[in-house]
C-alpha cells in the first residue's frame, strides 16, 4: 500500500504496509465531528475547488478526506492542511453530499491537539493549543497570559520586538495583567472533558 503526494513540491510520503494504516481513523473522525455522510464522499473535488486556501494547503480538502477514509492517521494529523483551514463553510455549502467538511477540520484540530500530534514549529496549533488551555485554566481570555504563554512555547526571542508595544498598551490600559476568570470554573472543566468523549 502506497500515499504519495508532490502537491507544492512536497516530498514524497510513503506507506509501505497496510497494516501501517489505522482503519478506524475515518469512524473516529466522523464520530467527532457528527459526520457519518464522511463516507459518502464521491471525491467531485468541490470542497478542494471552492476553498481560497487550498493553494497554500499540502494536502488539498477533498484528498484530507479521502486520507481520512483509507486510515492515513499520521499524515493527516501532521499535515498543515487542517491549520489552515479558514472556517469560512465554503466546502461545506459546495458539497454535493452534505458532508461537514468544515467541522471534520475541527475534529481534526482536537484530535491533533489531545494526541500531540501536528506538524513542530508550526504556530498554529501552539496559538490553538494554548489559547485552549488558557479558557480551561481560567474560563475567560487574557490577552497578556495568553501572548506570553504563547510566545515562551513558540518562541520566546520574538516576543522581545513586541515589548515596546506591550508597554504602551499596557500604559494605556489595552493590556491587563490579571484576569479573575469566572466563578464556576470546576463546571467549565466538566464541561471541557465531557466534549472529548
Amino acid at each position: 500500500m502506497t500515499m504519495k503526494s508532490t502537491q507544492n513540491n512536497l516530498p514524497l510520503q510513503e506507506i509501505s504496509h497496510e497494516s501501517d494504516l489505522d482503519k478506524n481513523f475515518g469512524k473516529h473522525i466522523a464520530k467527532m465531528a457528527h459526520g457519518e455522510k464522511l463516507f459518502g464522499c464521491i471525491q467531485c473535488g468541490n470542497c478542494s475547488a471552492s476553498c481560497p486556501m487550498s493553494v497554500y494547503m499540502d494536502h488539498t480538502p477533498r484528498k484530507i478526506i479521502a486520507m481520512i477514509r483509507a486510515g492515513f492517521r499520521d499524515e493527516v494529523l501532521s499535515s498543515k492542511t487542517i491549520w489552515l483551514c479558514a472556517s469560512c463553510y465554503n466546502c461545506t455549502v459546495e458539497c454535493p453530499k452534505g458532508i461537514k467538511i468544515t467541522e471534520i477540520m475541527y475534529a481534526l484540530k482536537r484530535d491533533a491537539i489531545l494526541t500531540k500530534n501536528y506538524p513542530k514549529g508550526f504556530p498554529i496549533p501552539i496559538l490553538s493549543r494554548t489559547f485552549y488551555n488558557e479558557v480551561k485554566r481560567s474560563g475567560r481570555i487574557n490577552e497578556t497570559s495568553l501572548l506570553m504563554k504563547y510566545y515562551f512555547s513558540y518562541n520566546i526571542f520574538k516576543s522581545l520586538g513586541y515589548a515596546a508595544l506591550a508597554i504602551k498598551l499596557f500604559f494605556t490600559g489595552r493590556l491587563i495583567l490579571f484576569e479573575k476568570g469566572i466563578k464556576n470554573k470546576a463546571g467549565l472543566k466538566q464541561m471541557l472533558s465531557s466534549s472529548k468523549n
